[in-house]
C-alpha cells in the first residue's frame, strides 16, 4: 500500500474487494462524496432509515449516479466496514514496523485497535470517528446475514481475515504455543467495539464507564485480557497498576 507515512495516505488508496462496487469511489470526486456523506447519514439515521434517494438529495446528485457506484446500501455498508478494517491494518503495520520487542508490538496492536477511531485529517473524505460509530453500531450486519456464505465465497471479508491474521501473528510472537491466536485476535477486535457500545447503551454489561475516557478504558481492558491469556507472567504487577489509578478497579456492579 505504498510508503508507511502519514503523507502517503494523501495519495494511497486502500484496496477494497472489487466485487463490492461497480466503480471505484476512491478515484472520483463524486465517489468520495458518496463515501463521505453516506458515513454521516448512516450515523445520523441508522442503516434501516438510510437509502440512496436520501443520499442523492444530500449530495445534490441523481439517485442513478449512486447506483453507478454501488448496487445497494448493504454492499455500501460492507465496503465502508472493509475500508475501516484495511485502515486499521495499515495503521498496525505503520506502528509496529520498527518495533522488535514482541510485547511492544502487541501493545501497539491494541493501541491501534482502539485509537483507529480517532479522526485523521489527512483523509478528508472519511471521518474515522463517525465511521467507527457505524462499525460499532452497524458493523456486525456486514457478516451477520443470510447471504454471508455466498459473500464469503466472493471474498467480501478478506480484509477482516487479513487483519485478524496480522494480529494473530503478533500474538504468536509473544507465545508460540498459544493455542487460539485467531480466536483471540477476532475476540479482541469484537470486544473493543462491544464494550464501547455497552458503555454508552448497556452499562450493566461492562466495567467501562461512559463518563470517563472510554477508549483508554477499553485499551486497558484489552491489555488485561490479552496478557492474562497469552502471557500471564507479564501482568504479575497488575494489582499495583490498578491501585495506582492506571487501571480501573471494580468497586461493585453498576445499576443502570
Amino acid at each position: 500500500m505504498g510508503e508507511y507515512n502519514s503523507k502517503a495516505m494523501l495519495s494511497v488508496e486502500l484496496k477494497i474487494n472489487e466485487k463490492l462496487y461497480k466503480a471505484n469511489p476512491q478515484r472520483t470526486d463524486l465517489g468520495r462524496k458518496i463515501l463521505q456523506h453516506s458515513i454521516l447519514m448512516i450515523d445520523e439515521l441508522g442503516l434501516e432509515r438510510f437509502n440512496f434517494k436520501k443520499l442523492a438529495k444530500r449530495i445534490h446528485s441523481a439517485e442513478a449516479s449512486i447506483y453507478r457506484y454501488f448496487e445497494n446500501k448493504h454492499l455500501l455498508l460492507i465496503y465502508l466496514v472493509n475500508w475501516y478494517w484495511e485502515w486499521m491494518r495499515f495503521r498496525i503495520e505503520l506502528k509496529t514496523m520498527d518495533m522488535e520487542d514482541p510485547v511492544q508490538r502487541l501493545e501497539g496492536v491494541i493501541s491501534c485497535i482502539v485509537d483507529t477511531a480517532k479522526r485523521n485529517t489527512n483523509i478528508a473524505f472519511i471521518d474515522e470517528d463517525v465511521l467507527h460509530r457505524i462499525v460499532v453500531a452497524e458493523g456486525t450486519k456486514a457478516y451477520h446475514n443470510k447471504a454471508v456464505d455466498d459473500q464469503n465465497q466472493d471474498g467480501f471479508f478478506l480484509s477482516y481475515k487479513a487483519l485478524c491474521k496480522k494480529v494473530a501473528e503478533i500474538i504468536l510472537e509473544n507465545n508460540a504455543d498459544f493455542p487460539y491466536p485467531r480466536a483471540m485476535a477476532s475476540n479482541m477486535l469484537e470486544m473493543a467495539n462491544n464494550h464501547i457500545y455497552f458503555a454508552e447503551h448497556l452499562p450493566r454489561l461492562t466495567e467501562v464507564k461512559a463518563s470517563g475516557d472510554v477508549l483508554r478504558q477499553v485499551e486497558q481492558l484489552l491489555l488485561y485480557f490479552a496478557w492474562r491469556l497469552i502471557k500471564p507472567d507479564h501482568i504479575a504487577d497488575w494489582p499495583k497498576m490498578q491501585g495506582s489509578g492506571k487501571i480501573p478497579s471494580s468497586n461493585g456492579l453498576q445499576h443502570s
